[in-house]
C-alpha cells in the first residue's frame, strides 16, 4: 500500500557535516532576545509551543522542561533579576511600598529591557522547531531590533564543531574572516545594533595573519594570535568561551571577565532578532552560517575564497570598482552556495 503521509519539509538547511568526529549529531545553542511580550505571556507561550513543563527557578528567569532539554526564560537584565524591595536590611517603609513599586518596574523593565531565551544544545535536525517559534512569537505580537533605536537585540548562534583540533577551528576560522562582509550585509542589520561595539570584526592584524599562506598554528598559538589582537568579548563570532574550554589558564593571561562562560562551541553574535519583520525568519540567519560552514569543510573552495580575499586588497580596477561584498557574492553565487 502506498505511503501518502506528507512528510514536513525544515526551512532549516543541513550542512554536510552533521556529526561529530566521535560520532555524535551535532548541536547548536540558540539566544534569542524580543520584547513586546509580557514576561508571563512568554513563558505560556514558549511552554505551550515546546510541550513543555515550567518551573520558576527565581525572580524573571524560568526553566521550561521539554523533550529536546531545558528551556531557559530570563530577563537580560542581572540588577532587576536580583532586586528584591522585600529584603529585610530595607528600611519598613520602602518595604511596605515594595509590592507597587516592583510593578511598576516590572512595567517598565519590560518595555525597555529584552527578554531572553535560551535553548539547550539542539541536534541541526531539529532545527525546525526553532523555526515554529519564532513564527509563533511574532505572531503573538513580539517585536525585535527596528521598532525602536535602543532596542539592539540578537540572535545568537552557539554551534558545537566537529571537533577541537586546530585544523578544523583554523578552518571554520578562516571561513569566517573571509565571509564577514558578506555575512553583515545578509543579515541587514538594524541600526541600533550597527551602533554597539557588540558585533566589532576582528582585528585586522589578526585576519592578516590568519589568511596567509602556510599559516597553520597549534591550539596555543592560534590562542595566542588572537587573544593578542583581540582580548574583548564583543566580537561578531566570539571566541572567548571556546578558548574558556579548551585552556582557561591561557585566557586569563590575556582577559578577566566573570561573564565568559566556557563552552566546546563557537558564539555567534552577528545577526540581529528582527522578529517582527513578516520577511525576517530564524531559517535565513541560520542558512547563511550553513554557508560558511560547507565553505570551512570544502578545503580547495576555502583556498579559492582566501586567495579572491587576499587579492581584494591589492590596488586593481577591479578593486576600485567592486566592493569585497560584490566579489565574494559574486563567487558564491558562480560556486552554487546562494
Amino acid at each position: 500500500m502506498e505511503d501518502t503521509t506528507v512528510k514536513q519539509v525544515s526551512a532549516c538547511q543541513l550542512p554536510e557535516v552533521c556529526h561529530t568526529t566521535g560520532q555524535q549529531p551535532r548541536r547548536v545553542g540558540i539566544e534569542i532576545e524580543i520584547s513586546g511580550l509580557s514576561y508571563h505571556a512568554l513563558v505560556e507561550l514558549v511552554a505551550e509551543m515546546l510541550n513543555g513543563e515550567a518551573e520558576i527557578t527565581s525572580r524573571y528567569v524560568t526553566r521550561i522542561r521539554t523533550d529536546h532539554g531545558d528551556f531557559t526564560i530570563e530577563l537580560d537584565s542581572d540588577p532587576i533579576k536580583d532586586l528584591d524591595l522585600q529584603d529585610e536590611q530595607l528600611p519598613e517603609s520602602l518595604r511596605e511600598l515594595g509590592g507597587h513599586a516592583m510593578n511598576l518596574i516590572d512595567a517598565a523593565a519590560e518595555k525597555l529591557v529584552p527578554l531572553e531565551i535560551v535553548t539547550p544544545p539542539i541536534a541541526f535536525h531539529d532545527l525546525q522547531q526553532i523555526e515554529d517559534l519564532c513564527d509563533a512569537l511574532r505572531e503573538a505580537g513580539a517585536l525585535g531590533s527596528r521598532e525602536a533605536i535602543y532596542y539592539a537585540f540578537a540572535l545568537q548562534l552557539n554551534p558545537e564543531l566537529p571537533d577541537l583540533s586546530a585544523p578544523t577551528l583554523l578552518r571554520y576560522l578562516q571561513a569566517f574572516a573571509v565571509l564577514y562582509d558578506w555575512l553583515k550585509e545578509r543579515h541587514q542589520l538594524d541600526i541600533s545594533r550597527k551602533l554597539t561595539s557588540y558585533i566589532e570584526p576582528w582585528d585586522h592584524l589578526f585576519v592578516e595573519r590568519l589568511v596567509e599562506p602556510g599559516y597553520h598554528p597549534d591550539l596555543d598559538q592560534l590562542m595566542q594570535d588572537y587573544l593578542r589582537d583581540n582580548p574583548t568579548r564583543n566580537r561578531a563570532l566570539d571566541l572567548l568561551p571556546l578558548f574558556a574550554h579548551l585552556n582557561p589558564e591561557l585566557l586569563a593571561d590575556h582577559v578577566q571577565d566573570d561573564r565568559i562562560k566556557a563552552r566546546p562551541t563557537l558564539h555567534y553574535r552577528l545577526p540581529d532578532c528582527d522578529i517582527d519583520n513578516p520577511g525576517w525568519h530564524f531559517s535565513s540567519v541560520w542558512n547563511d552560517w550553513v554557508v560558511l560552514e560547507r565553505i570551512a569543510n570544502r578545503p580547495q573552495h576555502l583556498q579559492e575564497l582566501m586567495q579572491a580575499f587576499r587579492e581584494s586588497h591589492r590596488l586593481s580596477l577591479h578593486n576600485l570598482t567592486h566592493s569585497w561584498t560584490e566579489t565574494c557574492h559574486q563567487w558564491l553565487q558562480v560556486n552554487g552556495y546562494v
